[in-house]
């Protein structure tokens, strides 16, 4: 039975690292969930891989660029905005995916990509605030889950 791919344990160690991060800001952390995050579980940090593409082909060997996009969501909570409670728990997931930008080895690096600003008026105002990253890393080109 094979092993898992690199991209999915870059993925969990993506988790990992900001789980301690996100759990100390007394927020919630879902990957790709398929409903959508409750108030109850305000604030939260959803990780969403959204794509990857092959960038080169060197041999038997293949890079890759994998997309993912952080979503800091929040509500409104007295004395802070959901803006800067959103930003605040963007900030320290950040910080931790950074601190290692290689996860352990797995991955060349990880480059930020870009940020957007998404308000609501629900019955209570909502933020959600995503930031997108993008993880180079190599593999075999017959076999996923060992590194190249």
């Amino acid at each position: 039975m094979a092993g898992n791919s690199v991209r999915e344990r870059i993925l969990l160690a993506m988790m990992a690292a900001v789980r301690p991060a996100v759990e100390s800001l007394g927020a919630s952390l879902h990957r790709s969930p398929t409903v959508a995050i409750s108030r109850d579980l305000c604030p939260a940090l959803v990780v969403f891989p959204e794509n990857e593409t092959i960038t080169e082909r060197a041999n038997d060997r293949v890079t890759r660029e994998l997309t993912v996009r952080l979503v800091a969501l929040a509500r409104t909570v007295a004395p802070a905005t959901p803006e800067t409670e959103a930003d605040r728990l963007l900030t320290a997931a950040h910080l931790a995916l950074l601190a290692d930008g290689n996860f352990g080895g797995l991955a060349m690096g990880i480059r930020e990509q870009e940020c957007e600003w998404e308000v609501e008026d629900a019955d209570a105002v909502a933020v959600a605030l995503p930031a997108r990253y993008r993880i180079t890393y190599r593999t075999l080109a017959n076999d996923i889950s060992i590194q190249g």
